[in-house]
């Protein structure tokens, strides 16, 4: 359940991030490719940035801390025994929703696919037509729909070159993955307002087509004759489906100069700093942390052993509660790592509120064995919630006491660092 809650969180996030900021920056440019291409990756960031998790660390700290093998609590943890909570609720309503987002996306494919096979279809100059009196003009996939077909007919012309356009480029393709898409996301409107920003662009790239060939007056006054209901073919690209006032205004627009292709060199910090937030876990010692290699032994005149560090090519004495992250002999727990596994099976307890909810996951908890063994200075640095985090806060504190670990045969404070694994059967 967490990695729905995941990517309906971080996708969501990153759609409006992308959204915002392609309103702000980038819609009113006339470089339509480009403007599609930034659509497309924006969709593939917010489906695929919440699946994916980068970890990296300091490489001049990378062993600053001494990790603790990850203990792992719930296997045979059953949840059948669980009443019905909120969180399976929400999660029925979003099946529910995604199942009837996902059979029309199926209908949007079939129903078309069983019509063509009914009508007329023939070639035209390496184009696929199929011709019915029921059609509006539109594209579907590879074919080019219309109600009559006369090539001699100069609307028809710009027609059939605006519908070739959409078929040339496969914008059928992207309609396809982008209603995939709103199946996943069909509660959040940003998915609805990424498809018509995504459609509007498919119509600006097939006008600017027709302009190419015929006066971009005559194309306009085709568009205001033509305005027409949706066919509702989800699938399709109708030839007058989207916005013509402002499709005109478009085309009559200043082409954008060269340079205002700079602004798409902003994507890449935009990206950069999406990944960074959504799909890189940091991993960063304490800066103050004091490795074994830093430190040396000084034996005075009267016999006795100091251990100092060296600072800033400086030599500073290491006080009596310093707390080391590395050491050259680390702490024990009692009867040894298997003492300490088989205490945390006795003592942790799957949280009710956690099983009720579905929540599973890693709780990361630092502790520090003090020089006598004992246990204290216990925090969370990563929690899951719904009482995994305190339940594991609780059982290190009640711990038994450690060997303490040493450094140059003297016995030292020492941070810990401990994952436990949250895992419903």
């Amino acid at each position: 359940m967490n990695w729905l809650i995941d990517l309906w969180i971080e996708g969501s996030l990153i759609l409006a991030i992308g959204l915002l900021f392609y309103k702000l920056t980038l819609e009113k440019l006339t470089f339509f490719e480009w403007n599609r291409g930034f659509l497309i990756v924006l969709l593939v960031l917010s489906i695929g940035l919440p699946f994916l998790s980068f970890e990296f660390s300091n490489p001049e700290n990378a062993l600053a801390e001494f990790t603790l093998p990850a203990f792992e609590l719930g296997k045979g943890v059953a949840t059948e025994e669980v009443s019905f909570g909120w969180m399976d609720l929400m999660l029925t309503v979003y099946v529910i929703g995604f199942s009837i987002a996902l059979l029309k996306v199926i209908l949007g494919l079939v129903k078309p696919f069983f019509q063509l096979q009914l009508v007329e279809k023939f070639s035209y100059q390496g184009l696929k037509i199929a011709v019915h009196p029921s059609f509006e003009p539109a594209s579907y996939f590879g074919y080019i729909l219309l109600p009559y077909f006369d090539p001699e007919e100069e609307d028809q012309r710009q027609i059939l070159l605006h519908e070739s356009v959409h078929v040339s480029k496969g914008h059928s393709w992207d309609l396809l993955f982008t209603h995939l898409f709103k199946a996943v996301f069909w509660f959040n409107p940003l998915a609805y307002l990424y498809e018509k920003f995504l459609r509007e662009i498919h119509e600006f790239q097939a006008d600017q087509g027709v302009t190419k060939s015929f006066s971009q007056f005559d194309y306009s006054r085709l568009l205001l004759r033509l305005i027409v209901k949706d066919q509702s073919w989800q699938l399709t690209n109708s030839f007058n489906q989207f916005q013509t006032k402002k499709r005109i205004l478009m085309m009559n627009r200043e082409k954008s100069r060269s340079t205002a292709k700079s602004r798409f060199l902003m994507v890449i910090p935009l990206v950069s700093l999406m990944v960074l937030v959504f799909a890189c876990d940091q991993n960063l010692a304490d800066d103050e942390s004091i490795k074994p290699e830093n430190v040396v032994e000084i034996q005075g005149a009267d016999g006795t052993v100091q251990l100092k560090e060296m600072v800033n090519g400086k030599l500073v004495e290491i006080e009596a509660d310093e707390i080391f992250d590395v050491v050259e002999t680390q702490p024990t727990p009692s009867g040894g790592m298997e003492g300490w596994n088989e205490y945390l099976r006795a003592n942790l307890k799957y949280p009710a509120q956690a099983k009720e909810m579905g929540v599973e996951g890693t709780v990361i908890a630092v502790f520090v064995i003090n020089t006598d063994g004992s246990i204290t200075d216990v925090e969370l640095l990563r929690g899951i919630g719904a009482g995994c985090d305190e339940e594991a806060l609780r059982v290190i504190q009640n711990a038994p006491n450690w060997e303490p670990g040493k450094q140059r045969g003297r016995e030292v404070r020492t941070r810990m660092r401990l994952p436990i694994r949250f895992k419903l059967s």
